[in-house]
């Protein structure tokens, strides 16, 4: 796979799980919460001293190997966490200032400094190192109209190759099924993002107040939860979503005509008679519901390692925000 948790020489998974989770079963699981430094080091996170070091290209003259340096380039490497090796993650430019893991994980702990009871949930690394997450739950969860209840969480992402900022994203997730949320609004903010310069730290009270956005975010996804429980969803209606969810092309292949007939068998399974939809049953919350929980537990993978990476980097997320979009009300 393209993108994948990272497996160390030794066997072990740079991941750690408080809980049982939407990423479940990978890595180190633990039964207690863990505070930023326990969680670093369960995932193998802690102490790769990332930096920058010279850029410089290997051309062969007459036989002999010649340098070319990059002088508008630095490259980005680690300290393997288990070979103590120096590994290579990526190319930036002159300007780029290294965040290291640990300062992912206390970025979140700044944010919520106030917020008694929030604890760290997951981390992991992908691609080798080149991106690394962490998650935070806080303590206030949702009660959509009495009868759907989602934790709330702080996600802290961040890549050590130039391919993404260090972001902060507000994510619910259901806790019947554990299937993560994604919800996009056209005006209110559920993310923030710094950008990888030499003022980073300075920015931490401006995510603070970025946080009270996410706070706005949070009010209105569960607003338009709750308008979407309110209202009714026929099975054609659900069926005229999942085809736009899932668009088939007219000359696509039999093969791909067939997975798309096993997919809807699936979902109307899913909102029909899954245990998970029961309270919620014949609303368009539901139908939401039913594609998430698809897309995070039932979708076809190889194998639950393979599934559960994709929930974490693959275009499950955007298929959730299109599903948002056309059962919201």
């Amino acid at each position: 796979m393209p993108h994948e948790l990272e497996t160390f020489a030794d066997g072990t998974t740079a991941f750690a799980s408080a809980r049982l989770s939407a990423w479940h079963q990978l890595g180190t699981v633990t039964q207690d919460t863990m505070k930023a430094e326990e969680i670093m080091a369960a995932a193998r996170l802690g102490d790769w001293g990332v930096r920058t070091i010279r850029a410089v290209g290997v051309d062969l003259v007459d036989g002999v190997e010649v340098q070319i340096p990059a002088d508008d380039k630095r490259m980005t490497v680690r300290r393997n966490p288990v070979t103590g090796d120096t590994e290579y993650l990526g190319i930036v430019g002159t300007d780029y200032t290294v965040v290291q893991n640990e300062q992912c994980a206390e970025m979140l702990d700044r944010l919520v400094d106030q917020v008694g009871g929030a604890h760290f949930e997951t981390a992991g690394s992908l691609r080798r190192g080149k991106s690394v997450f962490v998650t935070m739950k806080l303590p206030t969860a949702m009660e959509i109209a009495g009868v759907d209840r989602l934790d709330l969480y702080l996600i802290g992402t961040t890549s050590h190759d130039g391919t993404a900022a260090l972001r902060v994203d507000a994510s619910p997730i259901r806790v019947l099924c554990a299937n993560t949320q994604r919800a996009a609004f056209a005006h209110s903010v559920g993310h923030y993002t710094f950008r990888h310069t030499s003022n980073v730290n300075s920015q931490i009270s401006q995510a603070r107040e970025a946080l009270g956005l996410m706070w706005t975010y949070m009010e209105t996804f569960e607003k338009a939860a709750e308008r979407m429980l309110q209202t009714e969803l026929t099975m054609r209606e659900f069926e005229q979503v999942v085809g736009q969810v899932w668009q088939v092309k007219d000359n696509a292949s039999d093969q791909t005509r067939n997975n798309a007939k096993q997919r809807l068998g699936t979902l109307k399974y899913l909102i029909r008679e899954a245990d998970t939809q029961k309270a919620i049953a014949g609303s368009r919350w539901a139908g939401y519901q039913a594609i998430t929980e698809y897309l995070d537990h039932y979708q076809p993978a190889k194998n639950e390692f393979a599934r559960a990476n994709r929930v974490l980097t693959g275009n499950v997320g955007e298929l959730k925000v299109a599903a948002f979009d056309l059962l919201t009300v």
